[in-house]
């Protein structure tokens, strides 16, 4: 039986991969991560707790393992990206450098590197191609030149060392599994704004003026994107942006957060604080590529997504459901 690491499988997107490949059966699964994962994920999967930063750590971690899926990296919402700029570049690098150097080691039959959509942050061209990332000006934020220097990893790695690699690019993910940070901007947008929803919070603050565009995608849908890329004789040296293809403004989205608390349809109204000096104004994948090479889309109703999203912060932070 084959086996798969899954570097920070204890993530959410890891977390979701790694309920994903526990369905194909014939995969055992591996989780490489400083936190502790989740119960069912300790009762399924072997489990390695430690810094992936160091080589002998991540030798031990791979060792044995044909694949990898490789997740571990700093990340966040926007406020995290401008907090800890040095922090995220200087780990994310660092466990480039082991997880690679391992991965080539190994000669492993498929090297995934999951990306981010923040290397097309500075896009021009909409829906964004895959192929369009030759064109497109180098992402200022730290995140998103980290996330295109690993996809310099895969290519250098590729081009010396023949490592077989898919990259994926998930694209606003969202869905159960990210607890709403209390300072606005560290979480990600979606639980951001379902804590301050059923926190009572009116009218709801949004950063910037709400005309930016996200294509939120379903953690789940993204989960499934990146296996099929991985198990897919396609997805062999390839990239792929894995997401919905809805593009909704910032306000629109805070919109479908506030009906799917529960909030009173009267009672909405926006407020708009100064954003960060890295706010991407715009984004919209080409999903062409995914259907086509892969066979794969992503199935879930952005309203059927957000509504399973709020039934699972509210059964965590029950002082939100008695807020709401």
């Amino acid at each position: 039986m084959s086996r798969v690491l899954v570097t920070g499988g204890a993530g959410n997107i890891g977390t979701a991969v790694v309920r994903r490949l526990l369905r194909e059966g014939d995969l055992e699964v591996r989780v490489a991560d400083q936190r502790e994962p989740a119960p069912w994920v300790r009762a399924q999967c072997e489990i390695v707790q430690t810094d992936l930063r160091d080589l002998s750590n991540a030798r031990r971690a791979a060792s044995g393992c044909d694949r990898i899926v490789h997740l571990a990296a700093i990340v966040g919402g926007i406020g995290n990206f401008h907090k800890l700029p040095y922090t995220l570049t200087e780990v994310n690098s660092g466990l480039n450098n082991a997880i690679f150097h391992v991965g080539i080691e190994n000669e492993v039959e498929r090297f995934v590197y999951v990306s981010s959509s923040m290397v097309f942050e500075r896009a021009a061209l909409f829906p964004t191609p895959e192929e369009y990332l030759a064109d497109c000006p180098v992402p200022q934020s730290a995140y998103g030149f980290s996330k295109l220097a690993g996809e310099m990893y895969c290519r250098a790695a590729h081009a010396q060392h023949g490592l077989r690699f898919t990259i994926c690019r998930p694209f606003n993910a969202y869905g159960p599994g990210e607890i709403p940070d209390a300072e606005p901007g560290i979480a990600h947008a979606v639980p951001d704004l379902i804590r301050k929803v059923l926190s009572g919070s009116s009218p709801l603050e949004i950063f910037g003026s709400g005309t930016q565009t996200r294509t939120l995608t379903y953690v789940d849908d993204i989960a499934d994107g990146i296996v099929r890329a991985m198990r897919s004789p396609a997805g062999l040296n390839e990239d792929f942006n894995i997401s919905a293809k809805e593009e909704l403004s910032v306000a629109e989205i805070a919109r479908l957060i506030w009906d799917a608390c529960g909030a009173a349809p009267g009672d909405f109204a926006l407020k708009s604080v100064p954003s960060f000096a890295v706010d991407v104004q715009r984004r919209w994948p080409s999903v062409r590529k995914a259907k086509e090479w892969l066979g794969w889309e992503a199935p879930t109703a952005l309203r059927d997504g957000l509504a399973r999203t709020v039934d699972w912060i509210r059964a965590q932070q029950p002082e939100l459901a008695r807020a709401s």
